[in-house]
């Protein structure tokens, strides 16, 4: 007649790994992997359920006990430091995490069990005293506030906004394209150039109208630079530049793209 074994239950392979050190007593950072192996297989052996997620889990640990088993029979391994390689460790490192979880656990068991403990009392204000508003003195809370004053903080209050208005942009209105004529303005510099010989580069820039004749002048002068007509001086960086006209037998026409 066999005799009824009763096995304790665990959450997991680590926790059943944890009850076999304590039970053995042995060091958790020198674990005898064959005695421990060989206790692990003789638990599986006797383990009574049909579920295949909890079995599993415990095969899986089984398998790695069997696989550390047989890398200590194998000559060390040698890490890049030079040191040897203990095939245990992840193991330990993962039976210390599970430790400190397991106890961390307990810890919170223990303080919700003592918070059950803990009673507090109930207000027990009388309802009259629980439902008192204090009242609102209208009239101190206005103080010497009036309309008139109130009418002076609004003023100051939509100054404020006008004062937000930016003084420049706001008075923009629809942008017009000014349009100039090209041949023109360039028969107007070379004109210009041919009668004053020597003049102020400044001086015909301010002689223009209108910003878009600044630019389309200025694009004039740099294509006569660039084609040799004119010559440009200037004595230091904040000096005017003096534009000087050179004799050239023969003139092209000056092309320019058209602006506007």
């Amino acid at each position: 007649m066999a005799i009824p074994v009763k096995l304790e239950v665990f959450e997991g392979p680590l926790d059943l790994l944890l009850h076999l050190i304590d039970k053995n007593k042995v060091d958790i950072y020198d674990i005898p992997i064959v005695e421990i192996t060989e206790q692990y297989l003789d638990y599986i052996r006797q383990m009574e359920t049909e579920d295949m997620n909890v079995v599993s889990e415990f095969l899986v640990m089984a398998a790695t006990l069997i696989d550390i088993k047989c890398r200590m029979l194998l000559p060390k391994e040698i890490n890049e430091e030079g040191e040897e390689e203990d095939p245990r460790a992840e193991l330990v490192e993962k039976l210390l995490q599970y430790k400190m979880c397991k106890y961390m656990s307990y810890e919170l068991r223990d303080r919700m069990v003592d918070a059950e403990r803990n009673f507090y009392k109930g207000p027990t204000l009388p309802e009259e005293v629980a439902e008192y508003r204090q009242p609102v003195d209208y009239e101190e809370l206005i103080g010497d506030l009036t309309l008139q004053k109130l009418h002076e903080i609004f003023k100051q209050v939509m100054r404020r906004q006008e004062d937000k208005i930016d003084p420049v942009r706001s008075t923009f209105g629809n942008i017009e394209k000014d349009e100039i004529d090209m041949d023109l303005k360039t028969t107007y510099v070379e004109a210009y150039v041919r009668s004053h010989k020597t003049f102020s580069f400044r001086r015909l820039l301010e002689n223009q109208s209108s910003k878009m004749e600044v630019i389309v002048t200025f694009l004039v002068i740099l294509e006569m630079i660039k084609t040799g007509r004119i010559g440009i001086e200037q004595e230091d960086i904040f000096a005017d530049i003096i534009i000087t006209t050179k004799d050239v037998e023969s003139e092209e026409p000056l092309q320019l793209t058209s602006v506007g």
